[in-house]
């Protein structure tokens, strides 16, 4: 049954109800900043995000419009320990309340160092970091690409130090580095001077992403995943200088080369013009010792080789002395062969004439005796026999005289002054040579253009 008595307690429809929780909420806490760790993240097809932030006690509903999606600050996940910023309201159709979420950050140098680790750690599994990446830089680069702020002290030290060491092209890409928005503007830099033309504006030999110091916070642009992949994907070598010496970020693992300070890294990308002129300076004087060495070593070694050498001067000179008096003796002994020749034949003649005569005088007593019985019959035999003798020494002496041996079709060669040559070594070229026949003598110049056995000779 219905209870009978009246009662005072005022009536309100659902609608009301939930609008005034929703109003109550709003206005209580207005916007707040909410600690805890990120669960149940989802991402639906309209770019909302909705999520759960959860402590040791409770859980509490998030929304990420996707309005403010790409001003968030970071990248949400689960797992991650967080600070959301927004405001606290009532969603009626479910009666549930909820953070609608507007900025987001990493909960303490802790929950952001732990973070970093963890994608460290995950980037250096695919091999992001390995040494074999790294690219050799140019001795002289051209031009250096610089992506840093515009304004500041960074890209001043970077200007001022290049022109002191060695003047060359600055080509800055103006970028925000931190706060929203930073780590893709310095992905678009990256992208952005890797694929400048060859004409126009000139390509970079070397890059330099820079900024100054800060908190851990400031740097986390640097630490960004989309950076470190877009400095692994950048094919010109690459200096980070981020931060102070002390100060660590992800793509001082991946770039090229780390530089403690933005002054290091321009000291890094070109030489000191000062010391690079001394070390040329050095380094040619160096080769020119080099040089004088060599040259005094191989002329001491080619003198030692000369003094083990034969004197072939002296030794052509010798076989010329030789030659020519070995034709000068040929020349004379045929002379003087057919003359003691002749003087033997004289001498036999006159010892058959005395011979001769002494057998007449020794017979001329007896001569009237056996004159009846001799007869001049064995005279003219002896004298047959001598003459027959003289012939055939004539004929001998005949028979090796160099005028028989012309005779017979051989030539005597002769230089200009008519000295015989017996080698053709000791023919040159267009030598004139006097060449006698049996009949007479005809002047020819040597050719020479065949081997040795085969010259001939121009009549």
């Amino acid at each position: 049954m219905d209870d009978p008595r009246p009662t005072n307690i005022p009536e309100y429809s659902v609608s009301e109800i939930s609008g005034a929780v929703k109003r109550t909420l709003e206005g209580t806490f207005g916007r707040v900043r909410v600690r805890g760790e990120i669960t149940e993240l989802k991402r639906y097809p309209s770019g909302h995000i909705y999520f759960s932030l959860k402590d040791e006690g409770a859980k509490l509903a998030g929304v990420i419009w996707k309005s403010s999606v790409s001003r968030l600050g970071l990248e949400p996940e689960n797992g991650v320990e967080v600070i959301a910023l927004g405001k606290i309201t009532a969603y009626g159709d479910r009666s549930t309340y909820q953070l609608i979420v507007d900025r987001m950050e990493y909960a303490g140098a802790g929950a952001l160092l732990a973070r970093i680790e963890m994608l460290r750690v995950k980037l250096a599994a695919e091999g992001l970091f390995e040494l074999a990446r790294k690219r050799p830089f140019p001795l002289l680069p051209q031009v250096i690409g610089v992506i840093t702020s515009e304004r500041g002290a960074v890209i001043q030290d970077i200007r001022t130090t290049i022109e002191r060491r060695f003047p060359r092209r600055i080509l800055l890409w103006p970028v925000p580095v931190q706060g929203e928005g930073a780590a893709k503007a310095v992905c678009e830099a990256l992208r952005g001077l890797c694929s400048l033309p060859r004409h126009g504006i000139p390509r970079p030999d070397v890059l330099i992403v820079a900024r100054g110091g800060g908190s851990l916070e400031d740097l986390m642009a640097f630490n960004d995943e989309s950076v470190v992949r877009a400095v692994a994907e950048c094919h010109i070598p690459l200096i980070s200088a981020v931060g102070h010496e002390t100060d660590t970020t992800l793509i001082d693992f991946v770039a090229d080369r780390r530089a403690p300070t933005p002054t290091a890294a321009a000291e890094f990308a070109v030489p000191a013009r000062v010391e690079l002129a001394t070390d040329l300076q050095h380094k040619a004087a160096r080769l020119t010792n080099s040089l004088t060495r060599l040259l005094s070593e191989a002329h001491l070694h080619l003198r030692g080789a000369a003094r083990g050498l034969p004197d072939l001067p002296a030794l052509v000179g010798t076989a010329r002395q030789r030659l020519d008096d070995r034709v000068a003796r040929l020349t004379l002994s045929l002379p003087n062969l057919l003359a003691r020749q002749r003087a033997a034949f004289v001498r036999a003649a006159e010892q058959l004439s005395g011979a001769l005569r002494h057998a007449v005088a020794h017979r001329a007593a007896n001569a009237a005796i056996v004159l009846s019985r001799l007869t001049d019959a064995p005279l003219h035999a002896a004298i047959r026999e001598g003459r027959a003798r003289l012939k055939g020494l004539a004929g001998h002496l005949e028979s090796v005289s160099y005028e028989a041996v012309l005779r017979r079709g051989y030539a005597l060669v002769g230089d200009s002054t008519g000295t015989p040559i017996t080698t053709a070594s000791a023919v040159r070229p267009g030598m004139d040579l006097r060449i006698r026949f049996r009949d007479g003598e005809v002047r020819a110049t040597a050719d020479c253009s065949a081997e040795p056995r085969q010259r001939s000779l121009l009549l």
